[in-house]
């Protein structure tokens, strides 16, 4: 196990850094979702719940484009054009005994805005004693953040936490700090305090691994050097849970191949999502997106060179 550096920095310190990267949201607060209707493959069910939403700058989001290239794309959808408000979709996986959320969503001191996952659960009628599995797709904070209560102990104690190799190791390793650009080392101090609170508990991940019956792991790296989505299996069907891999549902699909300002390798990022939207469109898989818009359902099908979202009805 890496060392880990100065675990006592905690959320204080962690909120002023991120404050730096991300602009706080205020006013127009979107509302919670308990859960959505739950979709059946085979004996598995699904259900997607509200962790809120969160506020990225879009010079952040885009950093190589021209605001005339912002607005060419996203006025004609009805979107703003100086910040993204997206949501953050945690899903929720019933199969046999077991009860698995993939990604935990952000905690309290992340945005004001998102956190919500906690009164999501409990108003679909699910306490943390509940959940057997917690399955990540990666370490930013508004996935990860939200495992810790607020008296720093994990949040789902008694549950099993599944996260991928080549992420643990990205963000546990010595060096992963001093490399880290300032306005994000606060990203690496919340991932290592977290995962050092839940390390007696925790079972690594593989690209082909079988997580629990019926969930595949697959490697979509680029996001993050880890990134994981999760390809549900039941019933004749299948669904991907995404992560991040596809972030929005007008930039990822329309342009994929522009870099994002949330992917920690832009390049790797755009080959990762061009070849899965491919795939997507091309077997006709469901997908739920972690930020795509409540409750994140629906598919991708080819338009011209490109490719558009068609939500869930």
């Amino acid at each position: 196990m890496p060392k880990f550096l100065n675990p006592a920095l905690s959320r204080r310190e962690m909120l002023a850094g991120g404050a730096a990267f991300l602009t706080l949201a205020g006013a127009g607060l979107k509302p919670s979702f308990a859960a959505s209707g739950p979709i059946a493959l085979g004996d598995m069910e699904v259900q997607v719940l509200s962790d809120g939403h969160l506020t990225l700058p879009m010079g952040f989001v885009l950093p190589d484009q021209t605001k005339e290239e912002v607005a060419d794309l996203l006025t004609p959808h009805g979107m703003a054009t100086d910040a993204l408000t997206p949501d953050c979709n945690v899903t929720m996986l019933r199969t046999g005994d077991r009860l698995a959320l993939f990604d935990v969503g952000s905690g309290a001191n992340f945005q004001p805005t998102a956190g919500e996952l906690l009164s999501a659960l409990e108003a679909a009628g699910i306490g943390p004693a509940d959940v057997t599995d917690v399955i990540f797709t990666h370490g930013h904070p508004d996935h990860l953040w939200g495992v810790l209560d607020d008296f720093d102990e994990p949040l789902f104690a008694d549950a099993q936490y599944w996260v991928p190799q080549a992420e643990w190791d990205y963000w546990l390793a010595d060096d992963t700090l001093a490399n880290t650009p300032e306005e994000r080392k606060t990203f690496v101090v919340g991932a290592q305090s977290r995962f050092e609170a839940i390390k007696d508990q925790v079972n690594m991940i593989t690209p082909g691994m079988e997580v629990l019956p019926g969930v595949e792991a697959i490697d979509t790296s680029g996001h993050t050097p880890g990134h994981t989505s999760y390809m549900l299996h039941g019933g004749g069907d299948s669904l991907l849970v995404v992560g991040d891999a596809i972030s929005n549902s007008v930039i990822s699909f329309e342009k994929p191949t522009w870099h994002s300002g949330t992917d920690q390798d832009p390049d790797k990022g755009v080959k990762t999502r061009t070849a899965l939207l491919d795939r997507l469109a091309t077997d006709r898989t469901k997908i739920i997106g972690y930020h795509l818009p409540h409750p994140g359902q629906g598919v991708a099908e080819r338009n011209g060179t490109a490719y558009r979202f068609v939500a869930a009805g």
